[in-house]
């Protein structure tokens, strides 16, 4: 999506460029008829408007509409948001996603919208080259250790405080023994989507460059439990503000 976006980007640039050629020459020349000067001139303005926004849209803010109930209640179904796509810093096109200039670092706590890894996706997804984006919350950084006991979170051996968090299903899965050298390695390389890891897992350590990130309806995500950790190049940005329904307006948080 953001190579598009950025080959979009590039076009309307090109575009704009000769457009700006093609006055050059017409200005040069005798005083054009008052008809071509309004026609262009509207033309000339939509088409800078439209770059413009291509550059924001690719840079700095991506609309993002919540497909599912994964972030309840934090986020509800068919909410509107803005992300903050530069906060973390700029992707740089053709480089496997490495960033630059970025404002701070992605930290616990952080709402934040990703693409889906591999092993999120279904056999037919995967077929169809399909790519579509996750928004979770950071639950854990490179270096944390993480464990799920009966439901409760905990980071590097300490209960978190969650207060956002809901839980809907009264009932609770045993795990899987983590007694096998493999479990780390299966867990980083998302062979847990099939598993009952949801209220018992780990404990795992996040790898460096990846984050580990969890629904806030926390008995209804598919998350990071299951398709393990989230590597830093498919980070798109933070949610920022949530503007649609107008009576659900507010900062994201």
């Amino acid at each position: 999506m953001e190579f598009k976006l950025f080959i979009i980007g590039v076009g309307f640039l090109a575009v704009a460029i000769v457009m700006q050629i093609v006055r050059k020459i017409k200005y040069c020349q005798a005083e054009p008829p008052l008809l071509w000067a309004k026609i262009y001139s509207f033309v000339d303005t939509a088409w800078t408007a439209l770059l413009i926004a291509a550059v924001i849209m690719y840079l700095f803010i991506q609309a993002f509409k919540i497909p599912s109930g994964s972030m309840r209640n934090t986020l509800l179904e068919g909410d509107h948001l803005f992300v903050n796509k530069f906060i973390y810093g700029f992707h740089i096109p053709f480089t496997d996603r490495k960033r630059f200039f970025p404002i701070r670092q992605i930290r616990r706590g952080d709402i934040v919208v990703f693409e889906a890894p591999q092993s999120a996706l279904s056999q037919e997804e995967k077929a169809a080259n399909l790519n579509k984006d996750f928004i979770k919350r950071c639950v854990a950084i490179a270096g944390d250790t993480v464990e799920i006991r009966n439901k409760k979170l905990f980071v590097n051996g300490i209960a978190q405080n969650e207060p956002y968090v809901i839980y809907g299903d009264p009932n609770y899965y045993a795990g899987i023994s983590n007694n096998a050298a493999d479990y780390q390695g299966y867990w980083e390389d998302g062979l847990f989507t099939l598993m009952p890891v949801r209220d018992n897992m780990g404990p795992v350590t996040i790898p460096q460059g990846h984050y580990m990130m969890m629904g806030d309806n926390r008995d209804y995500s598919f998350d990071s439990r299951f398709f393990g950790p989230v590597p830093d190049r498919l980070i798109k940005g933070k949610a920022l503000f949530l503007y649609w329904p107008l009576s659900r307006i507010r900062i994201v948080k």
